[in-house]
C-alpha cells in the first residue's frame, strides 16, 4: 500500500512517507481531505493508489489514538493488539514527517494502561521501601559518626556533637561524611568535619567572607582560634 501525504495537505501531491515496512501507516491530516471511496473526511487518513482513504474505508475506524510520549505504554499496546498503525504527520518546519503516536485496539489500550499503572504500584513501594532503608542507614552512619566524635573530641559538648554528626553526615550534601573517607570514619575526615564546624560556628569566618576577605585569608584570621577550641575539645 503506497503511503504518504503532500506537504499543505492536498491529496493531488502525494509524497512518500519513510517507515518500518512492518508498520501501517496512517497520517494525521493537515487540512480537510475527501475519502477515495465515501467523500468523507476525518482526522486521519490512509493513502493507495486511488487516493486518500478515512478510517472507515480503511477498515481502522475501529483503533484509538495513543498520542507519543509514554514509550513504556505505547510499546506494551502495541504488542496487545492484534492490528495497529503508526501515526505521522508532517513538519512544515523540519519538511519531514514525524511520528504523532499510534492507533490501536481499545482493548488492548485498557490491559497496557492496567500494567503500566501496576508497575507505578510497584515502583513506588520499592521506591517507599528504599526510602526506609536509606533512613535507617542515615540514623546509623549518623551515630556512628557522633560516636568517632566523641571519641576523638571528648570535651566537645554532647549537642555539640550530635549538631555535627547531623550536618555532615546529610545524605546529598557533598560534605566530607559523605565522602568515603568521611563513611568509613578516618580520623582525617571526622577531624575535617569538627574543623569546619568550629570555623563556621566559634569564629568570624563567615562574616570575614561576606565583607570581600578572599577564603584563604579569612581561614588565616580564624585559624589560632579553630585551633584553640579544637585542642581543646581533644582535651
Amino acid at each position: 500500500m503506497p503511503l504518504g501525504w503532500d506537504r499543505g495537505g492536498d491529496s493531488s501531491t502525494v509524497d512518500a512517507v519513510p517507515d518500518a515496512p512492518r508498520d501501517l501507516l496512517v497520517i494525521q491530516s493537515l487540512r480537510d481531505f475527501s475519502c477515495a471511496d465515501c467523500a468523507g473526511g476525518g482526522d486521519f487518513l490512509t493513502m493507495e493508489d486511488r487516493g486518500p482513504l478515512c478510517l472507515v474505508c480503511a477498515d481502522l475506524d475501529h483503533l484509538e489514538f495513543l498520542p507519543a510520549g509514554d514509550v513504556a505504554l505505547t510499546r506494551r499496546a502495541r504488542k496487545l493488539s492484534g492490528l495497529s498503525a503508526v501515526v505521522v504527520r508532517f513538519s512544515s518546519a523540519r519538511k519531514r514527517y514525524e511520528r504523532q503516536g499510534v492507533l490501536v485496539e481499545p482493548d488492548a489500550l485498557e490491559q497496557a494502561e492496567a500494567q503500566c499503572l501496576a508497575d507505578q504500584d510497584l515502583r513506588r513501594r520499592r521506591q517507599d521501601r528504599d526510602r526506609v532503608r536509606r533512613a535507617a542507614e542515615d540514623v546509623r552512619f549518623t551515630d556512628d559518626l557522633a560516636a568517632a566524635i566523641g571519641r576523638l573530641f571528648p570535651g566537645c559538648p554532647s549537642a555539640r556533637v550530635r549538631s555535627i554528626a547531623s550536618h555532615t553526615a546529610l545524605r546529598g550534601s557533598g560534605r566530607v561524611g559523605r565522602t568515603a573517607a568521611g563513611r568509613a570514619l578516618e580520623e582525617g575526615a571526622v577531624t575535617a568535619a569538627v574543623i569546619a564546624s568550629v570555623r563556621h560556628e566559634d569564629t568570624d569566618y563567615d562574616s570575614l567572607l561576606m565583607s570581600g576577605m578572599d577564603r584563604q585569608t579569612a581561614r588565616d584570621t580564624v585559624r589560632a582560634t579553630v585551633e584553640a577550641v579544637v585542642e581543646r575539645w581533644r582535651a
